[in-house]
């Protein structure tokens, strides 16, 4: 999807606006808004055709880091768990997310943290109007009930609407050119990552130490279990923002990749990751696939489903038929405050793209991280 800023964010009955003179705020509902900006305060009033405006007598950081490729040649091959398995599986997962924590953030994330444990005033008006509707329904009978309900769900509507700034944070971007053209290339290069008709998270791996399992695995020297996940545009329900940034969601905990940090969120929890605290490490992983060979991967070539110790065909089983060795590609994402997370995609080369343009923003930001090779998972 093409990049681009709003101009404004609604939260609530509040409205940020972004301008050139910079950002203004107005409260008020359709017909008359009270609001402030960058030319004073202000009145606007009118519908219809006829409005009435009686005047009233920053920028953000952006920061990250990244990493040069790890050459794929002579990998082995990589499978899924093959039933009564008996790999030593080794789980690949992030920290608790409220200790990914940043100084830089600190204050933004204690925001998102109070805002999530605010009462929710849609759930205190529901309830209040449950027990109005029942005293209601006790005294007049049904018209009381009636009258009841359109007095609960409108209680509810109202509560959901003032929720929505009362526990909400908001977040307007206002960047510079170069700011923009790099943080448009990140969501380029994104696009073409979340493009791969597979994309999966992995959840735990293992290596393969003994030639019965390695047979039984169709001649894999790793197991991943893994499962499909999704990369899109989106915002935490908590967040109110005129940027809609990528997310990735990585098992239980969703990366959302704004423009001047990642924000990590699993229920309700939320950390910051810096960029240039962030680690992209890739490689080719040649995959033997038992299920739906992508349209858009490469075939490298077959094995066996049980193989001998040459890699031919295992004469004892009946059973035993060719099957592809596909080139994906594994995507390392790490940080010193927690974040480990492991992701494989159904194409090649679209990693090094996303890794080079998060390191221009990094490197906008006077800092740069160099990382080596994508570790093999090794079991113990």
């Amino acid at each position: 999807m093409p990049f681009y800023i709003r101009k404004s964010v609604s939260a609530g009955p509040f409205r940020f606006n972004l301008s050139k003179g910079g950002l203004g705020l107005s409260a008020g509902v359709r017909g008359l808004r009270v609001g402030t900006g960058p030319r004073g305060h202000y009145v606007h009033a009118g519908r219809g055709g006829l409005y009435y405006r009686k005047t009233l007598k920053g920028k953000q950081p952006n920061r990250t880091a990244h990493e040069r490729r790890y050459p794929a040649a002579d990998l082995d091959p990589e499978r899924g768990p093959a039933p009564g398995s008996d790999v030593e599986m080794v789980a690949v997962s992030s920290g608790a997310v409220s200790d990914m924590e940043d100084a830089r953030f600190a204050e933004i994330l204690a925001e998102m943290d109070e805002k999530q444990r605010s009462t929710k005033l849609s759930t205190v008006l529901l309830w209040v109007g449950v027990v109005l509707t029942v005293i209601a329904t006790v005294i007049a009978g049904v018209p009381g009930f009636i009258v009841g309900a359109i007095l609960t769900a409108g209680a509810r509507y109202l509560g959901s609407w003032l929720d929505e700034s009362r526990r909400s944070v908001v977040m307007v971007y206002d960047l510079e050119d170069d700011a923009m053209k790099a943080y448009e290339a990140m969501t380029g290069a994104f696009d073409r990552l979340a493009a791969c008709q597979g994309k999966w998270h992995v959840d735990a791996g293992g290596a393969v130490n003994d030639l019965t399992t390695w047979k039984r695995n169709a001649g894999a020297s790793h197991v991943l279990d893994k499962r499909p996940t999704v990369l899109a545009y989106g915002l935490p329900d908590i967040l109110k923002s005129n940027v809609t940034p990528p997310s990735i969601a990585v098992g239980k905990e969703t990366l959302y990749l704004l423009p001047d940090f990642m924000l990590v969120v699993h229920e309700g929890n939320v950390g910051a990751v810096a960029y240039d605290g962030l680690s992209i490490r890739w490689q080719d992983s040649n995959f033997i696939e038992e299920g739906t060979v992508p349209g858009d991967t490469t075939v490298l070539f077959h094995t066996w489903k049980h193989p001998n110790k040459s890699g031919g065909p295992d004469r004892r089983f009946a059973n035993n038929y060719q099957i592809p060795v596909c080139l994906y590609e594994s995507v390392h994402l790490t940080s010193p405050n927690g974040l480990n997370e492991l992701l494989q995609v159904s194409c090649s080369g679209v990693t090094a793209p996303f890794a080079a343009a998060i390191e221009e923003l990094s490197l906008r930001n006077g800092s740069r991280q160099v990382s080596g090779s994508l570790p093999l998972i090794q079991a113990g």
